[in-house]
């Protein structure tokens, strides 16, 4: 069995304000993300299918021109190639779950 310490893993800001944690399994990425408020996530796409889970605060997801404001507890799954964008409206703390792995991540 293996038991990854997320505090002891190195945290990386891939984009400014977005401060994320990485396991990677055989199949997923685990993305733990720290989010200061009012950091924007630029429109993107990839191949993975991404399942985000807000664990804390309140953030704005948009997914095909479509906007959500999401609250804890509220999970949104992204489609392979879906062009998304998003922005913290507080300081967030999301969960995000890549599959397959992201080797950008690694």
């Amino acid at each position: 069995m293996d038991i990854v310490a997320l505090e002891s893993l190195e945290e990386r800001e891939l984009v400014p304000g977005y401060r994320g944690r990485f396991v990677h399994s055989a199949h997923v990425t685990l993305a733990y993300w720290s989010i200061r408020a009012q950091a924007a996530l630029p429109e993107h796409a990839h191949p993975h299918e991404q399942a985000v889970n807000l664990l804390e605060g309140t953030f704005q997801l948009t997914v095909g021109g479509e906007t959500a404001e999401l609250g804890a507890g509220r999970v949104v799954v992204i489609p392979p190639h879906a062009r998304h964008s998003g922005k913290a409206l507080t300081d967030c703390r999301i969960l995000d779950v890549f599959y397959p792995i992201r080797d950008d991540y690694r």
